[in-house]
């Protein structure tokens, strides 16, 4: 099984042990062997590694994990292809640029009629996919849908955008499991929704897991009270990582993510 992995920060961090952890999985025992990637925002940009192999003997993997770049947001993936080949145009997380944003895009979940389905919903879309899979379009879907919209332009508010983001969660359920994160480098959007669950082999929630970590700073010499001597981080993965108290998400439960805090919306 495909599994997804986010972190959102209240300041730059370095994603070293939740990766770690993350590769782990990506080998052949758990059967998701077949190419990997990590995305860090870096101010308006993003570094974009991936590899269409194994992500639990990777070299490059091992590199970041000591030297990858801090970030307030990352957003890492570890595949299982269903459909398409093992190809690195078929590895995400997806990014593309629009309305002066890059845009990121990770999806656990198969949506088979998405590439079945002809309707000029789907073959229209204005983002065309580089590779073969259902997730690819599905971004392709979700940003067209973005620009579409008279609200989704660069000065847009993020109610605005997580409404677009809420419809088209609400239009991919119809067609199969979708766990989606997606960040357009200033909010993570999440939806969790089913998943193969290992321990029963059915599709059923939860999808995404969620971890609040408020962490004080030790080396700081400001009063601890002071809300610079602390960090807010929340991670969202596909199945815990660690032994803290993950919280599993509802079906169809949608999270909007800034700076290590949810927001209300």
């Amino acid at each position: 099984m495909c599994e997804l992995l986010a972190m959102s920060s209240s300041v730059p961090e370095r994603l070293n042990l939740s990766l770690q952890l993350l590769a782990s999985h990506g080998d052949e025992q758990h059967g998701t062997n077949d190419g990997w990637g990590v995305a860090y925002y870096q101010d308006q940009d993003v570094a974009l590694f991936r590899e269409s192999q194994g992500a639990g003997n990777s070299p490059l993997l091992e590199f970041l994990r000591e030297n990858g770049p801090e970030t307030n947001i990352a957003i890492s993936h570890i595949r299982r292809a269903t459909i398409g080949a093992r190809l690195l145009a078929n590895t995400q997380p997806f990014v593309r640029a629009m309305a002066g944003r890059m845009h990121t895009f990770a999806h656990n979940g198969n949506l088979v009629q998405i590439t079945k389905n002809h309707d000029a919903s789907f073959s229209g879309c204005v983002f065309q996919p580089i590779g073969e899979t259902d997730s690819e379009r599905a971004f392709s879907y979700l940003l067209s849908l973005l620009q579409q919209s008279p609200q989704q332009q660069a000065t847009s508010t993020v109610e605005q955008r997580a409404q677009v983001f809420r419809q088209f969660c609400a239009e991919m359920r119809q067609l199969g499991p979708a766990n989606f994160i997606y960040s357009d480098g200033e909010f993570v959007f999440v939806h969790a929704h089913r998943r193969i669950q290992r321990e029963s082999g059915m599709i059923a929630p939860p999808g995404l897991w969620m971890l609040e970590r408020h962490c004080l700073n030790p080396n700081s010499s400001v009063d601890v009270e002071n809300r610079r001597t602390s960090r807010d981080v929340i991670l969202v993965a596909s199945v815990p990582l660690t032994q803290e108290a993950w919280v599993p998400l509802a079906e169809a439960e949608l999270l909007i993510l800034h700076k290590g805090k949810r927001l209300l919306i």
